[in-house]
């Protein structure tokens, strides 16, 4: 199962919070997608997916935003 975050126009720490929000209440090898536009998220999502056991798949370049696909560990 996939699910879909729009953090857009978020700024630190919000997109990581939602996505620990949102990843909660998934199983365990569901996948998130997350749009973010903070520059911080190039740290922060993946230093939160290596502390909070999730996979970090994937993330590329979408005009101004960053998508991010995360699988939950």
């Amino acid at each position: 199962m996939t699910q879909h975050l729009d953090a857009l126009g978020l700024l630190c720490p919000l997109p990581v919070l939602k996505a620990r929000k949102r990843l909660s209440g998934l199983a365990s090898g569901d996948v998130l997608t997350v749009a973010t536009d903070d520059p911080a998220a190039v740290v922060d999502m993946p230093h939160f997916c290596a502390e909070a056991g999730h996979t970090l798949v994937d993330h590329r370049e979408d005009g101004a935003a960053i998508l991010w696909t995360i699988r939950k560990g």
